[in-house]
C-alpha cells in the first residue's frame, strides 16, 4: 500500500495525504476523507524511509531531572500530546541523580540523529550552557529561564512573593522557609527572593528570616521543620519551595502538637492531587506545567519546521525574545485552602 493509493480511495492528492501525515494544514473534509481512507486500508508510512531523505528519525529526546515527580509527569504529559499529534516518538533521558548524565543524554541524542531535544532543566554551568548553545538539533529548555536559548519556564519569584504576601495578610509575622539548593535558580533562588521580598516589602527582616535547604523530599521537609522549631519556636508561618516539602513540614508540626493553622500557617509549590487529601489541605502555588510541556513542544515543532496552532494567547503568558531566542514565561494561580 502506498500513499498514492491511499489517496486514490481518498479522492485526494498524494501531496495532501502526506501532509496530513505531517500535521500540514488542510480542509477538515479531506482529512476525514484521509482518515477514513488509512482505516480502510490500514496504511502505515514508511518512516525508514523518510528517514533516509530527511536525515533526521522522527523523534525527539526529551531530557528529565527525575521521574517520581508529579510536576515532571504533567510537563511530559503537554509534550506528548503535541508530538504524538505530529507523528513524533520520544527518546528518555532520565539525569538524577548524576547531573552530568544531561550532557551524556544531549550527545547521544544528537548521534542518534533526533529532531529536536527538550531539556527540563534545574542546574545550569557555563560549560553546560555551553554545550546547549552548541546543539546542532533544536533545542528548548522547560524550567529554567536561560539567556540565548528558547525556554518555557514559570513566575517563580512573583509566585512566592504572593503566596508569601498570603501569610501576611493572615497576620504572621514570624515566617520561616524551607528551600531547595540555589544551583536552581528557579525552584532555589527565585522562590527564595520572592519570599525575602515580600518581607521586605511587609518592613520585616527579609535577610535574616529562619531558613532551611531541604532536597525535594517529604523526609527533608521534616527533618528541616524540626530543626526551625528547636531554633525558632515561635515561628507562626512557614513557605515551602515544594508541596513535597510541605507535606513533611506538616507531619513535623503536627509531632510537635502545633496546629495547623491556628498556630502555624503554611504554604507549598506545586498544587499536586496530595493537597487535596492532606489534613488539612494545604495552600498553595498552581503552576501551569501541562502548558510548560505543550508550550515547549509546540516551540520546539516550529523550530523543527513544523507547523503547529499557537496555544491559547492569555494573561498568563509572557512572550520575549532574548538574543533572537523566542522565551514564554507562564502564569500561576494561588490556590488558597485549609492551612492558612
Amino acid at each position: 500500500m502506498t500513499i498514492k493509493e491511499v489517496a486514490q480511495l481518498a479522492g485526494v492528492s498524494a501531496a495532501a495525504v502526506s501532509r496530513y501525515l505531517n500535521g500540514g494544514p488542510l480542509s477538515q473534509e479531506k482529512k476525514e476523507r484521509i482518515a477514513w481512507a488509512i482505516e480502510e486500508t490500514g496504511y502505515r508510512p514508511n518512516l525508514m524511509a523518510k528517514t533516509m531523505r530527511t536525515g533526521k528519525v522522527r523523534q525527539v529526546g526529551i531530557i528529565v531531572p527525575r521521574i517520581f515527580s508529579e510536576s515532571v509527569n504533567q510537563v511530559m504529559d503537554g509534550i506528548a500530546e503535541e508530538l504524538l499529534e505530529k507523528g513524533y516518538l520520544t527518546v528518555l533521558g532520565y539525569s538524577d541523580p548524576r547531573k552530568d548524565r544531561e550532557l551524556q543524554y544531549l550527545d547521544m541524542m544528537q548521534s542518534n540523529r533526533v529532531a529536536g531535544i527538550i531539556l527540563m532543566a534545574t542546574t545550569l554551568s557555563d560549560y553546560k550552557k555551553s554545550a546547549l548553545a552548541a546543539s546542532s538539533v533544536p533545542l528548548v529548555i522547560t524550567g529554567q529561564c536561560i539567556d540565548g536559548l528558547p525556554c518555557v519556564y514559570h513566575d517563580d519569584f512573583n509566585a512566592v512573593r504572593e503566596l508569601t504576601e498570603l501569610l501576611l495578610k493572615k497576620g504572621r509575622q514570624k515566617i520561616a522557609y524551607i528551600g531547595v539548593y540555589e544551583e536552581d535558580k528557579a525552584a532555589g533562588l527565585a522562590r527564595r527572593q520572592g519570599m525575602q521580598q515580600a518581607l521586605r516589602d511587609a518592613g520585616l527582616d527579609a535577610d535574616n528570616a529562619p531558613r532551611k535547604i531541604a532536597d525535594f523530599s517529604a523526609q527533608s521537609g521534616y527533618a528541616c521543620m524540626m530543626e526551625l522549631l528547636d531554633e525558632h519556636p515561635d515561628l507562626d508561618g512557614v513557605v515551602c519551595a515544594t508541596d513535597i516539602i510541605a507535606h513533611g513540614a506538616m507531619s513535623a508540626l503536627k509531632a510537635r502538637g502545633r496546629r495547623i493553622p491556628e498556630d502555624v500557617s503554611l504554604v507549598g509549590v506545586g498544587d499536586n492531587w496530595s493537597d487535596l487529601v492532606s489534613s488539612p489541605t494545604l495552600t498553595t502555588v498552581h503552576l501551569h506545567q501541562r502548558r510548560c510541556g505543550s508550550e515547549a513542544a509546540q516551540l520546539l515543532l516550529k523550530m523543527i519546521g513544523e507547523e503547529t496552532e499557537s496555544a491559547d494567547d492569555s494573561k498568563e503568558t509572557n512572550v520575549s525574545a532574548v538574543s533572537g531566542a523566542p522565551q514564554i514565561m507562564l502564569g500561576y494561580q494561588i490556590i488558597e485552602r485549609e492551612s492558612v
